[in-house]
């Protein structure tokens, strides 16, 4: 089979709201370990669009409009959202694999994020899931 030139192309990425784009961004560089690869601003400064990479696999953020509510604001205003968003685990969330699940765990956990479950073995690896400063859930897990 002949060598491909292109880029392998992500054939699903992930597309997360925020209420504010340029600190989300800034905050999963620093917490979760992203690259941003690209941002676009509005002339009020929300995002448009950004793209951040971790270890090969993108994610696309924006703002979409002033009315957007983020998990964690919603979930303030909803008492159904309070229930169902007591368990840990990560619901309408990212899972991302990790090389090193205790390391990313101290980053994330000292950059501020809400730990929803330190880290455990469970049957496919070891994990932690986490909530970023907006509510959006992760799941960061090391194949064994």
């Amino acid at each position: 089979m002949a060598e491909s030139k292109h880029e392998e192309v992500q054939r699903i990425t992930p597309m997360i709201a925020y209420e504010n784009g340029p600190a989300a961004i800034d905050w999963l560089v620093r917490a979760f370990g992203f690259r941003e690869k690209q941002r676009m601003t509005n002339p009020d400064g929300s995002v448009s669009h950004a793209e951040l990479d971790f270890a090969g696999g993108r994610i696309f953020l924006s703002t979409p409009t002033k009315d957007y509510q983020s998990p964690k604001r919603h979930r303030e205003a909803c008492a159904a959202v309070r229930k169902w968003s007591k368990v840990p685990f990560v619901i309408d969330g990212l899972h991302v694999a990790v090389d090193d699940v205790d390391a990313h765990f101290a980053r994330a956990k000292s950059a501020g994020a809400t730990i929803l479950s330190p880290p455990e073995d469970g049957p496919f690896g070891r994990l932690y899931r986490a909530e970023d400063p907006e509510g959006h859930r992760w799941m960061f897990m090391q194949s064994l």
